[in-house]
């Protein structure tokens, strides 16, 4: 039931808050935020909302049409459970304020307008995603990048560079390399933060699944929550990484949603499970490879077509094509399968319930803004049901079996960011439907990506290079 002011003043005066903390997206993908007196907490707020410098916001407004306003979505109130003083936090749309109108390039926006068109479409009513996003959580990290010097040094109690440490003692139980999948304690030393984490996530009510330790040395953990609505799934992946990373830094820890902090292990994915409804009908079951309805496969057609292009929005980093790998852990192979999972779309068969019928696409990572990923994975998804792209016959051998020739015939991810923003650019049409994504969006995160990160990565000289050229 959607909530109301009243609902959010009772909520206030409950617990006796005193600051109102007014949250929103910004274009990469980061949370920002303001706040304010709990005497401002009124219904012209609701109304009115609160203006701020839009210009400071990265990809946002120039610097002449700079005036923004932020309007707080009552449904998102919730108590900050990190906050001194008592404080109400709220998720907000950003709006022109001359113009009145939602801001196209705010992805809340974007998520909103994307679940708008799927109801337009009369395929289905509802869209659910469900993100299994991983981090890693390091007891210390340092880095720096200058005119004349670069690096990074990271330290985790549990790393297994570390087995030889004197720590006065040293008492061993640190994951081998590739070996921490769901080691007990005291192997899984994290696994009362991870405990903690969840209960605090539970108190803001989200539904968490599971937590448990992933594959990596160094801390790497992943906890699952149940799937949601497009716009409700990205909110809590927001709330998700801020509990996250503000959980660790209580206990003098610190966590990161990057790709591949880490040589030689696994990188952090978030493996995405998607499924459209209508009413209490899920579509996606029925008779077909692997108990799918015609309608899954041609979603999955859509994603798979699609797939170089979304990855400029799942994997939006340099660092996210560290992860994405061919011979590595990562899902490279641009294919579906019900149980493989090398390939890029893997179909779970936990369950025979035709509502557990979903798929999930195992390419994206955390890094990514949900909002616009989702929304993109959306899109992919209804052009390939509009279109009926079928997505071929299933990847159901091991990939590391397949010859040579049947190796060349699996496309694959594309090998960085700046072949992804490539692909992005001629293919985006499914984007621009329904007005959900529009030219000056792709236009503007493209140059965004491309002079910001690939450019800036593009000119720095690597540590490594020194390894290997200094003395050619």
């Amino acid at each position: 039931m959607a909530k109301s002011f009243a609902d959010v003043q009772k909520l206030a005066k409950e617990h006796e808050a005193k600051i109102v903390d007014l949250k929103f997206m910004d274009f990469p993908g980061l949370w920002q935020h303001m706040s304010l007196p709990i005497k401002l907490l009124t219904e012209d707020l609701f109304e009115d909302g609160f203006g701020f410098d839009g210009s400071s916001i990265r990809g946002w407004k120039s610097i002449h049409e700079s005036d923004m306003i932020i309007i707080p979505d009552p449904d998102t109130a919730m108590i900050d459970p990190f906050m001194k003083p008592t404080t109400i936090s709220l998720i907000c749309d950003v709006y022109d304020p001359l113009t009145r109108q939602k801001y196209s390039r705010c992805p809340r926006n974007i998520a909103q307008k994307a679940e708008a068109y799927l109801q337009s479409t009369g395929i289905a009513d509802t869209v659910y995603f469900g993100p299994e996003a991983e981090f890693f959580i390091f007891d210390d990290v340092r880095f720096d990048q200058n005119e004349h010097s670069g690096y990074y040094f990271i330290d985790s109690v549990e790393g297994a560079w570390n087995s030889g440490r004197e720590e006065g003692p040293n008492l061993g139980y640190k994951p081998r390399y590739k070996e921490g999948y769901f080691p007990v304690p005291p192997t899984d030393a994290s696994h009362d933060l991870r405990s903690e984490m969840i209960l605090i996530m539970e108190q803001c009510g989200m539904d968490v699944e599971c937590h448990h330790h992933e594959v990596a040395t160094g801390g790497q953990a992943e906890i699952d929550l149940r799937y949601g609505p497009l716009v409700a799934s990205a909110d809590q992946l927001l709330l998700y990484k801020y509990i996250v990373k503000n959980a660790a830094r209580k206990h003098g820890k610190t966590a990161t949603f990057m790709p591949k902090p880490l040589f030689n292990d696994n990188g952090s994915g978030m493996h995405t499970h998607m499924s459209l409804w209508k009413g209490d009908t899920p579509l996606f079951a029925g008779s077909g490879y692997a108990g799918l309805s015609e309608m899954a496969l041609y979603y999955i057609g859509g994603i798979l077509k699609h797939a170089p292009a979304l990855i400029a929005l799942t994997n939006p980093t340099t660092n996210s094509f560290k992860r994405l790998v061919p011979g590595y852990e990562a899902p490279v192979n641009l294919a579906y399968s019900q149980r493989n999972r090398s390939a890029a779309c893997r179909i779970p068969v936990y369950s025979s319930s035709p509502k557990s019928k979903r798929i999930e696409f195992r390419c994206p990572d955390p890094t990514c803004n949900p909002y616009l990923a989702f929304s993109a994975m959306l899109m992919a998804g209804l052009d390939g049901i509009v279109n009926k792209i079928h997505p071929g016959e299933p990847l159901d051998k091991d990939i590391y079996d397949l010859s040579p020739e049947e190796l060349a015939e699996v496309p694959s991810t594309p090998a960085s960011l700046a072949e992804a923003l490539d692909a992005l650019e001629q293919d985006h049409d499914f984007l621009l439907k329904g007005d959900v994504f529009t030219e000056d969006v792709i236009e503007t995160w493209i140059e965004y990506k491309r002079t910001k990160e690939v450019d800036a990565m593009r000119l720095r000289p690597h540590p490594y290079e020194f390894a290997l050229y200094f003395d050619i």
